[in-house]
């Protein structure tokens, strides 16, 4: 079923907002996308009559029992996974400094942790510090720099019968690449089949349908899927279980609840549920089968967009763009996009866009590995462009032409 945008459109208060007299557009998406209303009332709702810590006897903290259980519910439907297995917390960054620290446990001088050059640092540098308290070994993965992909068979060359963790993500948030899992979880599985296998989801969830089955242990954002600021962790039982958390001594002993620390942000929580409940909306269907369907039309609609902008940008004089650039080959990638004005700062780039109503990032976005490897770093990074599905194709035609008018610029 195609997605009907300008319906879901509608549901975006953000998207009213214009300066001098134009609507803005919302291309820091890969940043943080906007809100549906639903998130906003239901976040507002539980402020409203049910704000109260967990675990009390009385109807204020039941009803947060039952938000709490809600969005674990959610949760697992959107990653495929059992409630059980979904921690929550502040954000990714928090809940990756959790496992490795409580992973570096059992880590020893010899093991390994595998690293990638495509990876958002929140991915990589809790393994460093594991790596760099225990004696590890870090070994890194290469990207290809000619269309920024993961080179697979640099990550083959990577692993081995010491490789005890390997930390992979499955979209660069930098430049767009989305990273085959297949490929991916079979050589990790053939060569280091013991290793704790570690995917990034955060920038992949709003895109494409997620299924966190072939990992050990995958990661997302839900403000970056249409929700509020938090993060998941969705682990295997098995894992939570043996791996031992760092936690207060009055905190629970079981999982999920023994891996989140201190008091989550239940509006938070509430905010998530309607987040996924609005991605289940999209289109016709219940339950996980119906937030597939909704991905599916996401990602249909969102690699024609992929395939505008970089037909747009191909024209425009003085512009590099690093990734796939090629339109036949939309599908390989999220509507993300880094490039480079001329000799243009790209924080000078972000600005002139900005005022011009175009709302873009500069820098490394955390991608510090990425930037490095192209030898972006030490001149600013680059410019990232990024859509969702509630973009349309008069929106990347206008980010085109007033990326070329930055361009013409003296």
């Amino acid at each position: 079923m195609a997605l009907d945008v300008e319906t879901a459109r509608k549901r975006f208060p953000a998207l009213e907002r214009t300066m001098d007299g134009l609507p803005c557009v919302f291309a820091d998406a890969p940043a943080g996308t906007q809100v549906p209303d639903a998130v906003i009332e239901a976040m507002a709702e539980y402020l409203r009559r049910s704000n109260a810590n967990v675990g009390g006897a009385f109807a204020t903290s039941e009803e947060t029992d039952e938000t709490i259980a809600s969005a674990r519910a959610s949760a697992a439907d959107l990653l495929g996974r059992d409630p059980g297995e979904i921690v929550f917390g502040p954000n990714m960054t928090t809940l990756s400094m959790a496992l490795s620290r409580a992973v570096a446990r059992e880590l020893a001088p010899g093991d390994e942790v595998v690293v990638t050059m495509l990876d958002h640092d929140a991915n990589i540098a809790p393994w460093l510090l594991a790596a760099e308290d225990t004696g590890a070994t870090v070994r890194w993965a290469d990207l290809r720099e000619e269309d920024c992909t993961l080179d697979l068979a640099s990550l083959e060359r990577a692993l081995g019968p010491r490789t005890r963790v390997v930390a992979v993500t499955l979209a660069s948030n930098a430049v767009g690449s989305v990273t085959p899992v297949e490929g991916v979880v079979g050589v990790v599985r053939e060569r280091a089949p013991e290793a704790i296998l570690v995917g990034d989801a955060v920038h992949l969830a709003p895109h494409r349908p997620l299924d966190a089955g072939p990992f050990d242990v995958v990661f997302c954002s839900p403000y970056k899927f249409f929700g509020p600021h938090l993060g998941i962790m969705a682990a295997r039982r098995d894992l939570l279980e043996s791996v031992r958390p760092f936690k207060v001594r009055p905190a629970p002993d079981a999982p999920p609840d023994s891996w989140e620390t201190g008091t989550q942000s239940h509006e938070a929580l509430a905010g998530l549920t309607a987040a996924i409940e609005y991605l289940r909306g999209l289109v016709e269907g219940e339950g996980r089968p119906g937030i597939v369907s909704a991905m599916e039309a996401i990602r249909e609609h969102e690699a024609g967009l992929s395939a505008r902008f970089l037909e747009g940008v191909a024209g425009v004089p003085g512009l590099r763009l690093h990734g796939i650039a090629d339109p036949a080959r939309a599908s390989e990638r999220t509507p993300t996009f880094a490039i480079r004005v001329r000799d243009q700062d790209p924080r000078r780039t972000a600005e002139e866009l900005g005022r011009r109503g175009i709302f873009v990032w500069d820098g490394n976005y955390y991608a510090l590995a990425v930037m490095e490897r192209l030898g972006l770093e030490d001149s600013g990074g680059a410019v990232r462009i990024g859509f969702c599905h509630y973009h349309t194709e008069d929106e990347v035609d206008r980010v085109v032409d007033e990326v070329a008018t930055v361009a013409g610029a003296p």
